[in-house]
């Protein structure tokens, strides 16, 4: 490898959280600090809550029932009446 051309590499680099959790790996950088971690995030900690609570699928289904059945079923009607005669 050229010396020159590579950033020095530290193996014992410190990641710092906001939670105060600290972890060391391998990085270009010998100090790194985040906001959040694998300690605090929560769908690593089991707090997620789900987005879904006002059931957006459901009123999506219901509302595609409602529209559906009146513009097919009058839009076929006239096409078989446009072919026949």
């Amino acid at each position: 490898m050229k010396k020159e051309t590579h950033p020095q590499y530290f193996a014992e680099a410190v990641i710092e959280c906001a939670c105060g959790s600290k972890l060391k790996v391998g990085s270009t950088k010998e100090k790194i600090n985040v906001e959040i971690c694998s300690a605090c995030h929560p769908f690593y900690t089991g707090t997620e809550k789900s987005l879904d609570s006002a059931g957006r699928v459901e009123k999506f289904r219901n509302r595609r029932a409602a529209a559906t059945p009146k513009t097919a079923k009058v839009k076929k009607e006239e096409v078989k009446e446009e072919v026949i005669a």
